[in-house]
């Protein structure tokens, strides 16, 4: 009876057991079904996104194809939109290189400090020769505020174009510091783009430069002198005999020759991030100075976008490849160069949007454009201590529009990134955090903070990426990687101790794999799209510096921004080659062969470099272990001499590079340095307020001191020596011009009868000659150098503010008009014409910069 209930017991408790089992059956299906569909939806937006990125790739290399063909026909490129220079966007916007190898020890030092050699011979790698390409001249695309230039094969002189007319332009609202430059002016409505030529002095009747008004001058027709007052101080210059009476009313007028960017040497990896990208175009994107360079390597070409006003910090690449938007510090001028963003195009180098002046407080650390929503938004992170976020809707064309704006973090900022799947989605990392933002309906921002488990928490989280799901990729000081799950704040995945030191750069390939870059360590590693390691591994040489970023290029093709302003570029097999070498600290030495188109640049990093202009290459760069502050060649173009922070100076062979004479007066640096026309003399300049003489003999390998010239009161700045090597005339920090008997050692005190003496350069600011490029109520310091070319037609001048200015020689009327130029942004510390006049080359000094001028 028992067994019988139990049995009925059993039979009706079946029906419910069976309809558990299918309702079970049926979630275990729907789950992975569900987690089958996520999937899929996963990787079709994957896929969605290359395909479109694909499109978006064929449409701007059909720009660029575009734009090539017209500058090969003279013509103006086709624009569909209306843009406005500095103002607001109102429309919608449709070989083998010649280098050469520095020869360095391989020992890998601090990234702050080049390596105390470059290996015991001074021998260097051949040169990799390829195909050259002639220099286009001065033409350029759409944007006075830009340049383009070719890589000419060495020859006396490239093709220039001939000069196409001037497009009347109209006044805008903003205006750069360079307001007497092109930077970037807007034609005025229903007149077409034009091809211009480029230089921020390029000059109309409105734009040409007086230096009028110059330090009140008086001239005495009975001596035919003239008193100029530099900072309220006399300075009585006299002129040749024969010279005309001057009236210092008459205004002067500009040379008819122009400067023409055509090459920038140098990149900023020192201090910032995220400052390098590969365009559809073939073109990398960089900045140094106040330049963004598109630089291809492939062709030896480069163009400048040059609206900028000061230091660009930072650069993001819009999703469509072709807008870039970059952002500068705060510059010199208080109204002129304040802290804002430029938006343009990268093929017509044309300005669409300025944003941020008088919203970013010191300079902008951080640029990204939105990537889910094809690029309507661009956020900005301020260097101001608030380090400020602001989303702004940059098409707008009020000049833009900020839709949110929040204090991002009290300590440092230094990556943001859109998410490239979720709208309105950001993140960003700084200094011991990582936060992701949300931008929601109403426009207002929402943070949520990283977790860390506490004894994993960074000092500085450095860098971010995204992997093919959309998860994020962070890289911080403690050298690990962490993988932060998509729409979470939460740690996902953590791969400990991929470099010693921080993670400077992860870069996501198309493929899914990652690479991430040690920026103490060198090292480069490849992961798969797991973040699974596979055993590839690359190394940069150790004088190159660490690793600052990663950018993919064609193929399996690599390049790498270093922390020491270089710029390589290879692949993780075989290795990677210099594609841009650059010097890491101040720049003050600078000096042009007197027989070859060559120059020579020396630095505070140590680094002593020589270089090609026609090839724009670096001939050979040597580590001379002292800092320099002035170079010269001697007159026959035999060896080098470089003048020491220290109060050595040395001289070496161009050839061998070695060094063949070490002297040392006293301890203060050698602040110039020149050889006389014969090359028996040398005459040194030093901060101690005394000029050395030597002796040369040898063939310049031996020299002997005649004694030294006393009578400044203050620091030899420059000297001169005249034609027939029997005199020298000088200035110091306190404004003075002197004259000295050479071989004598002896003052001449007076000055009438210096005044018919041919001079065989003109590196003194303050002569006759040169009244006219001292500005009003200038400081006597504001101009730091001062040249002559050799045909005596030009005078060009490099002051405080990073001006390049072009004048006619001799600069005799206080009032002279010139061309001024933008670019460096520092102190111009010397300018060089090179030995044909063809080309001016300028030093930047702590913007690290060099930059080549045609003369046009």
């Amino acid at each position: 009876m028992d067994s019988q209930e139990s049995r009925s017991s059993r039979a009706s408790d079946s029906p419910g057991d069976t309809m558990n089992d299918v309702y079970a059956a049926w979630h275990e299906m729907l789950e992975s079904e569900g987690a089958g569909l996520a999937a899929r939806v996963a990787e079709l937006e994957v896929r969605c996104s290359r395909q479109a990125e694909e499109l978006l790739c064929l449409r701007s290399t059909l720009a660029d194809a575009l734009r090539r063909l017209n500058v090969l026909e003279g013509r103006t490129p086709a624009t569909t939109t209306s843009t406005q220079r500095n103002g607001a966007y109102t429309g919608s916007t449709g070989g083998t290189p010649t280098r050469e190898l520095r020869i360095r020890q391989s020992a890998y030092r601090e990234p702050a400090k080049r390596s105390s050699s470059y290996g015991s011979s001074a021998s260097s790698l051949p040169q990799r020769r390829g195909p050259q390409h002639q220099s286009t001249g001065s033409l350029q695309s759409d944007s006075p505020a830009s340049s383009s230039s070719l890589s000419p094969a060495p020859s006396p002189s490239p093709r220039a174009t001939p000069a196409p007319h001037h497009v009347p332009q109209v006044s805008q609202p903003y205006r750069s510091r360079n307001s007497s430059t092109s930077s970037n002016q807007s034609p005025s409505p229903g007149v077409s783009l034009t091809k211009r030529w480029n230089s921020t002095g390029d000059f109309n009747t409105q734009g040409l430069l007086p230096n009028a008004s110059t330090h009140t001058c008086q001239y005495n027709e009975e001596d035919g002198s003239m008193r100029m007052y530099i900072r309220g101080r006399p300075v009585v210059l006299y002129g040749p005999s024969d010279h005309d009476t001057l009236d210092p009313a008459k205004v002067a007028p500009p040379p008819q020759s122009k400067l023409k960017l055509e090459w920038v040497y140098g990149y900023r990896g020192k201090d910032c991030r995220s400052n390098l990208y590969l365009l559809p175009t073939g073109e990398i994107v960089y900045f140094v100075a106040a330049v963004v360079v598109l630089f291809n390597v492939d062709e030896q070409c480069q163009r400048h976008y040059t609206g900028h006003t000061d230091d660009v910090k930072c650069i993001a690449i819009h999703p469509n490849k072709m807008i870039i938007a970059s952002g500068q510090c705060a510059g010199h001028d208080r109204m002129d160069a304040r802290p804002h963003i430029r938006v343009w195009n990268s093929v017509s180098l044309a300005t669409l949007a300025v944003l941020g002046s008088g919203h970013i407080e010191r300079a902008v650390a951080c640029l990204t454009f939105s990537r889910a929503d094809g690029g309507s938004l661009l956020a900005a992170v301020d260097e101001g201590p608030d380090h400020t976020i602001s989303v702004w809707e940059w098409q707008r064309p009020d000049k833009g529009h900020c839709v949110a704006e929040t204090k991002c973090s009290v300590d440092t900022v230094v990556a943001a990134e859109f998410h490239p799947l979720d709208r309105n989605q950001i993140v960003t990392c700084g200094k011991g955090h990582i936060a992701f933002w949300t931008l929601d309906a109403s426009n207002v921002l929402y943070k949520r903070m990283g977790i860390f488990e506490t004894r994993d928490k960074p000092k500085y989280v450095t860098c971010l990426g995204f992997n093919h799901n959309g998860d994020v990729i962070s890289g911080d000081s403690n050298g690990n990687l962490i993988v932060w799950g998509r729409g979470t704040n939460t740690i996902q995945k953590m791969v400990r101790g991929v470099h010693s030191g921080s993670v400077f750069s992860v870069c996501s390939l198309k493929e899914g794999a990652v690479v991430s870059g040690g920026g103490k360590d060198g090292r480069l590693v490849l992961f798969d799209a797991d973040l699974q390691p596979t055993a590839t591994e690359n190394v940069i040489e150790g004088h190159y510096g660490g690793v600052r970023v990663i950018a993919e290029g064609r193929g399996s093709q690599l390049f790498i921004g270093t922390t020491k302003n270089c710029i390589l570029h290879g692949d993780m097999e075989l290795g990677f080659l210099p594609a841009v070498l650059g010097h890491v600290d101040e720049v003050w030495g600078l000096a042009a062969n007197p027989t070859l188109p060559q120059f020579v640049s020396g630095c505070w990093d140590s680094l002593l470099q020589l270089w090609d202009p026609l090839s724009h290459s670096t001939v050979w760069s040597k580590d001379i272990g002292e800092r320099a502050q002035s170079c010269a060649w001697s007159s026959d173009g035999s060896v080098i001499a470089v003048g020491c922070v220290s109060g050595k100076w040395l001289v070496f062979d161009p050839v061998s590079r070695e060094m063949v004479a070490h002297h040392v007066d006293g301890v203060e640096p050698i602040q110039t340095i020149q050889y006389s026309p014969d090359n028996k003399y040398v005459a040194i300049g030093s901060r101690d307020n005394f000029i050395y003489i030597y002796q040369v003999d040898d063939n310049c390998s031996r020299y002997s001191r005649l004694g030294k010239c006393l009578g400044h009161s203050s620091f030899i700045t420059h000297l001169d020596w005249s034609e027939d090597s029997q005199y020298i005339r000088s200035n110091s920090g306190d404004y003075e011009l002197l004259y000295w008997n050479a071989t004598t050692c002896r003052q001449i005190t007076s000055p009438t009868s210096m005044r018919d003496v041919v001079w065989a350069s003109n590196n003194c600011p303050i002569t006759f000659q040169t009244i006219g490029v001292w500005p009003e109520n200038a400081d006597g310091t504001d101009i730091n150098t001062c040249t002559r070319s050799h045909d005596n037609r030009l005078a060009a001048t490099g002051d405080d503010f990073g001006k390049v200015k072009l004048f006619a020689y001799p600069v005799t009327q206080p009032k002279s008009l010139c061309h001024q130029y933008g670019g460096h942004s520092s102190h111009v510390t010397c300018v060089r014409f090179l030995l044909d006049d063809s080309r001016l080359v300028t030093a930047g000094g702590l913007d690290t910069s060099l930059m080549q001028w045609v003369v046009e």
